[in-house]
């Protein structure tokens, strides 16, 4: 699978991030999943999950909020009206308006990937929310919450404060795809590590992606799988295969 796909929603993604493009790409490279991820938005959700239902690929929703501080985490969600409520609580707390010649426009399309309209949010902008009220509520509307890209020198949470503080809970911490092979100076007990691609272009799509065991292709099977690798004993890695 490979959980971090930004589309042409996100004012970095390619244009040519539309449904087709995607999942031909993500099936040309042997992905079984893939979780849609734009930045502090999720309103081409729907449309990617309607593309893949008609190919019986499995789309997961989700969103990359930018918190206050400036730290980029993951929520993914089972159900549509759950991640829509968290990107009314995003929406609410994010100012501006997208300049698309500054940072590039922002294409809501549909399933067939016409584009219905541009979104007028700065969807590249941070909210004023705090990391603590994005977690809990990712988990209060039963998702899971990954941190993004903690090997990157800039919008994770390691780069932003320097360490996980204490009662913060992650489901899993992501590397990028340049993080170094060496991953000891990651590893945090009990934290399962993955690595996904963050798409922004067709060509990245699947370019590091990882193997989890799930009955069911959802995220109650995967937060089942994260908590059975966070009470693993003793194998010292808490590293899901990952290329």
């Amino acid at each position: 699978m490979d959980l971090h796909i930004h589309t042409c929603l996100s004012p970095c993604g390619d244009s040519k991030m539309i449904p087709e493009t995607v999942l031909s790409h993500a099936k040309m490279h042997g992905l079984q999943i893939i979780g849609i991820s734009d930045h502090n938005s999720a309103e081409n959700v729907a449309a990617f999950k309607e593309a893949g239902e008609r190919i019986g690929f499995p789309v997961i929703g989700g969103i990359e909020v930018t918190m206050l501080e400036e730290i980029h985490v993951l929520g993914f969600f089972d159900e549509l009206e759950n991640l829509l409520q968290l990107q009314d609580l995003v929406y609410n707390h994010l100012q501006g308006e997208n300049d698309g010649e500054a940072f590039g426009e922002q294409y809501v399309v549909d399933a067939d990937g016409f584009v219905a309209r541009s979104c007028r949010k700065l969807l590249i902008g941070a909210t004023d929310l705090s990391l603590e009220k994005v977690l809990d509520s990712i988990h209060q509307l039963d998702g899971i919450a990954r941190a993004s890209h903690i090997d990157r020198a800039s919008f994770s949470v390691l780069s932003q404060l320097g360490f996980i503080p204490e009662g913060i809970y992650f489901d899993a911490l992501e590397l990028s795809p340049q993080a170094q092979t060496d991953t000891a100076e990651y590893k945090n007990p009990g934290i399962p590590l993955v690595r996904f691609s963050d798409s922004h272009h067709p060509q990245d799509i699947g370019r590091s992606f990882s193997v989890l065991s799930l009955g069911e292709p959802c995220v109650a099977e995967i937060r089942r799988a994260l908590r059975e690798r966070r009470d693993c004993k003793g194998d010292g890695g808490y590293l899901f295969t990952y290329t």
